[in-house]
């Protein structure tokens, strides 16, 4: 989708994220097919529709600030602010951008996953916390022991992903409620370095951190949507 700011050809999507877009694409269709019948059954299916479509939005969105920050974070060659010119400065600053940009979205994505989820599968999720997280909706699975043919793959790549969704977890508080997370982590040299230059924030680790966040919500959504087709098929 950013291709053009770079002055790249539009490519058509790939691998993972290819096979994760058609299957939205699908079920928002096969959505809008449902929506005759009762007005709770039309209200019903429109709504997994509208929401089919919002998640497929927040993919290309996520998948989009990934593409950029990788492509500025190649750009980043010094390891001071200090040491860069102008140009590099600004690549820097876009590479900030469109990280954060990133990690936010990560978890945007997954709650819009979460609030389907709980629809989909009549979990009342609601009745224990107002306002819930994905993560929250799959303990609710986890702890009522429904669903196992989906909760097990589900928990399973949520913990394979835990120390890489911590710390992007922990940069998007920081960003959302204390301070810019690219600033966190100047305050914390800044009080264990004092009067020497500081250095940039780890940008490989905070790019592979992203890439695990992507790839969490697009096997989470691959495997929810999949068992969703199950559950239309049944009805």
């Amino acid at each position: 989708m950013l291709q053009f700011m770079f002055q790249q050809p539009e490519k058509a999507p790939t691998g993972m994220y290819a096979e994760v877009d058609l299957l939205l694409e699908k079920f928002a269709s096969q959505m809008a097919t449902r929506s005759g019948g009762t007005d709770e059954n039309k209200e019903k299916w429109t709504k997994f529709e509208i929401w089919t479509l919002g998640l497929r939005a927040s993919l290309h969105e996520l998948y989009a600030s990934h593409y950029a920050a990788q492509y500025f974070r190649e750009k980043i060659t010094l390891s001071t602010i200090k040491e860069m010119d102008a140009e590099q400065k600004l690549d820097y600053a876009r590479y900030v951008y469109f990280d954060k940009n990133g990690f936010i979205r990560v978890f945007s994505l997954l709650d819009k996953l979460g609030t389907f989820l709980n629809e989909l599968l009549e979990l009342k999720t609601e009745r224990i916390k107002a306002h819930f997280s994905y993560f929250t909706v799959l303990r609710t699975m986890r702890e009522r022991q429904v669903h196992v043919k989906l909760t097990k793959p589900l928990n399973e790549i949520k913990e394979q992903s835990k120390e890489p969704t911590h710390r992007l977890r922990k940069r998007r508080n920081t960003e959302t409620h204390y301070m810019n997370s690219e600033m966190h982590d100047d305050l914390i040299q800044r009080t264990r370095m004092y009067g020497q230059e500081l250095m940039l924030e780890n940008v490989d680790q905070q790019m592979d951190d992203l890439s695990v966040g992507l790839d969490l919500a697009m096997q989470s959504i691959k495997l929810t949507f999949e068992y969703a087709q199950e559950l239309l098929h049944r009805k």
